[in-house]
């Protein structure tokens, strides 16, 4: 069995009760306790105020005023009463020995027999000794005093119920208000099954914690949205240059196991083994496309993985590299490569660093330039490595998009290369690993395309 209750709302209104009825159950205690203190303090005022007038006219010679008291007593110094109310009856409000005992002032409780064989009645007494060593005692019954206090605490205990239901209605209400907002925004989220329907979060006025967790929501929202209209997009795009090799792949295969075919038939009828080459070059065919699909294979995992690319640090001749790169690909893209400026050491991933270098070359070569400038500045923030080549530079058209995944020129700018667009968004994402930035344009030094790579001097 659950004893918490699921609801936030319950549980908030329960716990407001508890406490509600805990602080009303201690005020209510020391309402009780004041008052009672107060009631106390009246009946003793009222004593002090009899004794202090009796006492002055006893002690003006006028004993006599003691049985026109309510409830009064005097007595001699050895304890015996000389005169009385007749309220008492032969009754006592003090002991001969507390009589002797007393010093100044007293207030005490005494028991009278009750009146006609009934209960005892108690009564509160205050003791005075006067200048003649003589001893006034006044009474007051305690029954009104303690039927007083008895309402006083059924008034308080009723009181409570009450209070404490008009508190959790209130509390009730108050929560309710407060999280109408925060249901509206559950409603919504569960009915949002698909970020292509382009729903929205309900919007909070104010500026209060729903508010603002209402905008945070749908900013997240908006963000998870975008990041799926990227991956759809990517996936539509990888679908689609995943097709063309596919395609090329599989005539290839068949082209050959046909031609292979062939070729047994004329085997067992003596013929030349005139097919055989176009087996040949059909397997080399699909072993090309085969090598196009792995290294897109290979890219495509790479930039999956852009926001998590792993970047080993460790000290790195980024000229030295640049230089590597180029004498090995110098044969066979047939671009010549200059390296100037400072000398650059920073802590990076070589690997990757050679990716990127290898990249931007190809994209130069299959761009149809010749000539490919590297110059390296070392900066005190930042350190600024510019590649920019003699080719035809990007298209206008394609300024904005260069860096986008699958974005490729035309043939007239690619000298019939093919490629599936991704040199330069990997390098992109190489470089974001590293906390740099990269950018395209056309222009100096060289007239061509120049891509500008920015690394930080502490990464």
């Amino acid at each position: 069995m659950r004893l918490v209750p699921r609801s936030l709302r319950v549980r908030l209104v329960l716990v407001t009760a508890v406490g509600a009825s805990v602080a009303l159950v201690l005020c209510l205690g020391l309402l009780y306790t004041v008052l009672d203190r107060q009631l106390r303090a009246a009946f003793d005022a009222d004593l002090s105020r009899r004794a202090g007038d009796v006492a002055a006219a006893v002690s003006a010679g006028a004993p006599d005023v003691v049985p026109l008291d309510p409830m009064a007593q005097l007595y001699d110094s050895g304890g015996r009463p000389v005169a009385a109310s007749p309220v008492l009856d032969g009754g006592l409000l003090l002991t001969p020995a507390r009589v002797r005992a007393l010093r100044t002032q007293l207030f005490t409780a005494a028991s009278l027999p009750g009146r006609r064989g009934g209960a005892p009645e108690e009564v509160r007494v205050l003791a005075r000794r006067l200048a003649d060593g003589r001893v006034l005692a006044v009474g007051i019954r305690a029954a009104p005093l303690q039927h007083a206090r008895d309402r006083l605490l059924a008034a308080l205990v009723l009181a409570v119920p009450p209070l404490v239901l008009l508190v959790s209605a209130a509390a009730w209400a108050v929560v309710r208000a407060a999280l109408r907002p925060v249901d509206a925004l559950t409603r919504e989220a569960a009915a949002i099954s698909s970020l292509e329907n382009g729903r929205r979060m309900p919007s909070v006025p104010g500026d209060d914690e729903i508010a603002r967790l209402a905008r945070t929501l749908d900013g997240m929202l908006a963000r998870l949205r975008v990041a799926f209209d990227h991956e759809r997009a990517f996936v539509d795009d990888a679908s689609h240059e995943l097709r063309t090799p596919i395609a090329v792949l599989r005539g290839e295969i068949e082209l050959a196991l046909s031609a292979l075919a062939d070729a047994r038939t004329a085997d067992d009828a003596g013929a030349p083994h005139d097919r055989l080459g176009e087996v040949d070059r059909s397997l080399r065919g699909a072993l090309g496309e085969t090598e196009r699909l792995s290294r897109l294979a290979e890219n495509l995992l790479l930039l999956a993985r852009a926001g998590s690319l792993p970047a080993r640090a460790a000290p790195v001749d980024v000229p030295a590299v640049v230089r590597e790169e180029a004498d090995t690909l110098r044969p066979l893209l047939g671009l010549r490569v200059e390296v100037t400026g400072d000398p650059l050491v920073v802590p990076a991933d070589a690997d990757r660093l050679r990716q990127v270098a290898v990249n931007l070359m190809a994209n130069s070569a299959a761009a149809g330039a010749t000539t490919l400038s590297v110059r390296v500045d070392a900066g005190r923030e930042w350190h600024v490595v510019e590649f920019a080549d003699d080719g035809p530079g990007f298209a206008p058209g394609l300024l904005e998009s260069a860096m986008e995944r699958f974005t490729r020129g035309d043939d007239a700018r690619t000298r019939g290369r093919s490629g599936a667009g991704l040199g330069l968004p990997i390098a992109r994402a190489v470089v974001a690993a590293h906390g740099g930035t990269m950018t395209v344009r056309n222009g100096l030094p060289l007239g061509g395309a120049v891509v500008t790579i920015r690394l930080p001097v502490h990464p």
